[in-house]
């Protein structure tokens, strides 16, 4: 029983320490060193950009240890990751990351949009996978540092921008499924063109199959996790050999819509009452809270010209609206495209189209105007973080 006693106590100050070192005090932005890169590539053409493909010269490191804990920021040359074969991020998918842009404003300035929402979210997304927690605003000017360093990637066009993947993972060297003693945060650079090679403003078509699913009550749905992605490929690739662009994932028994593709999906309809209204899923720990999501409701209920609302919205509802002709536009909204149209949803093998296009589409347009006016600084606003 003693010796019982003796390792239960262990476990508790082993506990007690981790969780201490999860909160114990942060690295700083003024720690940070830079080591220039004196092998900087070319820029490339904005109008021959795609998503993801090329990056800058410069990135960010952060380590962190159980026995050490922060080390100081890092901005060094690009490079490749020295990982153990056994580091917990490549097994266990200890992993996480975000998804930002910087924009170059029609007065040269550079502008980050709304990035302390991309903060909060990581850093809820590291909690839940029990990696060190940090001072959300050291990093946020850790990342703007290094936007200053990389400007000159900053595309000169206000139809491109710099994407920023700030990314977490554990590299604790061990098979043992626990949380990671060892973990690294880093940020690399990439200049981006329109996230769909159709273009900004084209509208996709949606696969409807209540036999995929992307996330369920009580997982990690809510959190930017790379383990919520790569088991969608495989849809994705079944989306497309059906016809299709994109897949409108729904849940449970009675087909809740959630999200489409990688994107926060809005209807804007007459709803039953005859009223106008602009109705999106719920934040119920399936919908990750996008931080475009955040702000076409933030933007519309400022506006008080329609009704808005968050709540569940099943299949049945949507498909009756469409019937009854009650639909106006329904679109996805992300970082990665701003706002998409839907254009037609293939579901039990018959597809319905959808009137987004016929009807301006004037919402989808109006909100896309509105928020890139704001990251291109064709509007001011305190959504916008200058850089430099």
């Amino acid at each position: 029983m003693a010796a019982l006693r003796t390792a239960l106590y262990g476990r508790l100050v082993h506990s007690f320490s981790f969780s201490s070192l999860r909160f114990a005090s942060c690295f700083k932005a003024a720690d940070l060193t830079i080591e220039r890169n004196a092998a900087c590539k070319p820029k490339p053409e904005p109008s021959t950009l795609l998503f993801g493909k090329q990056f800058s010269d410069h990135m960010l490191t952060i380590c962190w240890s159980e026995k050490d804990g922060w080390e100081a920021p890092q901005i060094k040359p690009f490079q490749n990751l020295s990982l153990h074969p056994a580091s917990s991020a490549l097994h266990y998918s200890i992993e996480l990351f975000e998804g930002m842009k910087a924009f170059r404003g029609v007065d040269n300035h550079i502008r980050l949009f709304r990035p302390m929402l991309n903060m909060e979210r990581m850093h809820r997304s590291s909690d839940r996978s029990c990696l060190p927690l940090f001072d959300k605003a050291e990093l946020l000017e850790c990342i703007r540092k290094l936007v200053e360093v990389d400007q000159e990637w900053v595309p000169y066009s206000l139809d491109a921008s710099l994407y920023i993947r700030p990314t977490f993972i554990g590299i604790e060297p061990s098979l043992g499924v626990s949380r990671a003693g060892r973990a690294m945060i880093f940020v690399i650079l990439g200049p981006v063109g329109p996230y769909f090679t159709t273009g900004s403003f084209n509208p996709v078509s949606l696969l409807a199959d209540p036999s995929f699913v992307r996330a369920w009550k009580g997982g990690v749905g809510a959190y930017k996790m790379g383990g919520n992605y790569g088991p969608t490929i495989a849809v994705q690739n079944e989306a497309v050999k059906r016809g299709c662009q994109q897949v409108l994932w729904l849940y449970g028994e009675q087909e809740e819509i959630t999200e489409v593709g990688t994107m926060n999906l809005f209807i804007y309809w007459t709803n039953e009452d005859g009223e106008k209204e602009l109705v999106t899923p719920p934040l119920d720990g399936i919908i990750l809270p996008g931080v475009t999501r955040q702000s076409l409701l933030d933007l519309s209920r400022s506006w008080g010209e329609f009704k808005v609302t968050e709540r569940t919205v099943y299949m049945k509802e949507l498909m009756e609206a469409l019937d009854s002709g009650r639909i106006m536009e329904v679109f996805g909204a992300g970082t990665a495209c701003v706002v998409c149209p839907v254009g037609s949803l293939l579901y039990k093998g018959q597809t319905f189209e959808i009137p987004t296009m016929q009807n301006g589409p004037d919402l989808a347009k109006r909100f896309y105007k509105e928020l890139t006016d704001i990251q291109y600084g064709r509007t001011a606003s305190d959504w916008a973080l200058l850089v430099v």
